[in-house]
């Protein structure tokens, strides 16, 4: 038997957070040529916020469980 779990709105935030993240760490790689790769910092802190909002700082690793699913 399989369970849903139905992610409450702070965990939704955090996880449209993660995407948005995850695209602007695609596209700074792509973008990127030799040297450090930039990440807008804004994106970084909304992120944080959301993880933070949501109660999952500290727990990112469930957090990307449930992303994963």
């Amino acid at each position: 038997m399989t369970t849903t779990t139905v992610p409450t709105d702070r965990e939704r935030r955090a996880a449209q957070a993660y995407l948005r993240l995850l695209n602007a760490v695609r596209a700074a790689f792509a973008e990127a040529g030799p040297g450090p790769v930039a990440v807008p910092p804004g994106v970084l802190a909304e992120a944080d916020r959301a993880l933070r909002e949501a109660g999952l700082t500290g727990a990112e690793e469930a957090f990307l469980r449930r992303v994963g699913r």
